[in-house]
């Protein structure tokens, strides 16, 4: 059995070499190709030497998704659809999921998936439709952000975000989802400020408090969506297992650092929680966190019994909580007209569709609902 060495940290590296009879050292050079230099073929990590090289090339592997389909937005956004291989290893089914490559002044932005699929079932979300498929390896959830940084090399800034908040819940693949993030946040590794990649979560209170014993950890976005426990027992029925009033405690106790603050987000249906009673039920909420920030985000649309808020709507919802004292603004999702914003990825094809394509898609379910998990 070959070993995968994409989603290995510096020290199982280091490990692997030392049992192929090698220095330590080489661990670390593999490390720094991988996720440094973005080198994803043994061959083309030329510090190494070439008898090590070749004895690689039979006894380890790094294994990439294949980019099944690119969706490009007006906006510039770019949908990726990858096919995941089943892994030896862990004996996985194959399986496929997606991420979200942003540009933008100053910045890009990666949305990346935890899970194919979800288990959560959050009623306004297209992802839950496709229920659990199976959880995603450190590798996996790694090459959904090594991918798109090398395919736009060229275009690059030198600050890059990353959102874990693409398919899946993050707190229900703890460990995978913690190892991709400190290769992630290494300065030997992917480089990127701890200020810079953010975890949001449907509010899995053990997770969020494991979450808070971590010493190397991302930022925390709780999805809220609602304004009380009936309303978000109806959104996200994951709330009568962990209501309100646990998940509110679970983010009062969570320890901030110095420049940080837990973001609420909150999607705005219209009719449904978007009210000002409801704004000021959140405000309420709110009110024993210590330093909060508030995204409204309007609903995307999707074939689900919900419409989005009217703007006046959302302004005015934004508005009660400023003027209570609750930091809050309007996130309008990028990449909508190819099915890439927040709650729409559910492996959805665009027919014929090239990368440049722009307009309302026309779009035909790729994967169908599973019982899995």
């Amino acid at each position: 059995m070959m070993t995968e060495l994409l989603g290995k940290s510096k020290e199982e590296l280091r490990e692997f070499c030392v049992a192929l009879g090698e220095p330590a050292f080489r661990g670390a050079q593999i490390y720094h190709a991988l996720y440094s230099e973005r080198k994803f073929d043994v061959a083309q990590i030329t510090n190494l030497p070439a008898a090590l090289r070749a004895r690689l090339s039979k006894e380890a592997r790094i294994t990439l998704p294949e980019v099944k389909q690119r969706f490009a937005s007006t906006d510039g956004s770019v949908r990726y659809l990858f096919d995941l291989p089943p892994s030896e290893e862990k004996l996985v089914r194959p399986a496929s999921v997606e991420a979200v490559f942003m540009p933008s002044e100053g910045r890009q932005t990666i949305c990346v998936s935890t899970q194919a699929g979800c288990a959560v079932d959050c009623h306004f979300c297209l992802t839950a439709q496709l229920g659990l498929i199976r959880n995603l390896t450190a590798g996996e959830i790694l090459a959904q952000v090594l991918l798109p940084l090398e395919e736009h090399k060229a275009q690059l800034t030198p600050q890059t975000n990353i959102v874990l908040m693409g398919q899946g819940e993050p707190l229900l693949n703890f460990d995978p989802v913690m190892a991709a993030v400190r290769i992630m946040l290494d300065p030997d590794g992917l480089r990127i400020s701890p200020k810079h990649v953010t975890l949001s979560t449907s509010g899995i209170v053990p997770g969020i408090e494991r979450l808070a014993e971590e010493k190397v950890r991302p930022k925390l976005a709780i999805s809220l969506n609602a304004s009380n426990d009936e309303q978000r027992d109806a959104l996200m029925p994951i709330n009568k297992k962990y209501p309100l009033s646990m998940l509110m405690n679970a983010c009062k106790e969570y320890p901030l650092r110095t420049w940080e603050h837990v973001t609420v987000e909150y999607v705005m249906l219209g009719g449904v929680n978007d009210s000002a009673d409801d704004a000021r039920r959140v405000v309420r909420l709110l009110a024993p966190l210590k330093s909060v920030k508030v995204n409204l985000i309007p609903w995307n649309p999707g074939e689900l019994p919900y419409r989005d808020s009217s703007p006046e709507r959302i302004e005015e919802f934004r508005q009660i909580l400023v003027d209570r004292g609750v930091p809050a603004s309007v996130r309008y999702s990028r990449g909508r007209d190819v099915m890439a914003a927040c709650g729409q990825l559910a492996l959805l094809q665009i027919d014929g569709a090239p990368l440049s394509a722009v307009g309302p898609p026309t779009v035909s379910v790729y994967c169908r609902r599973t019982n899995h998990g």
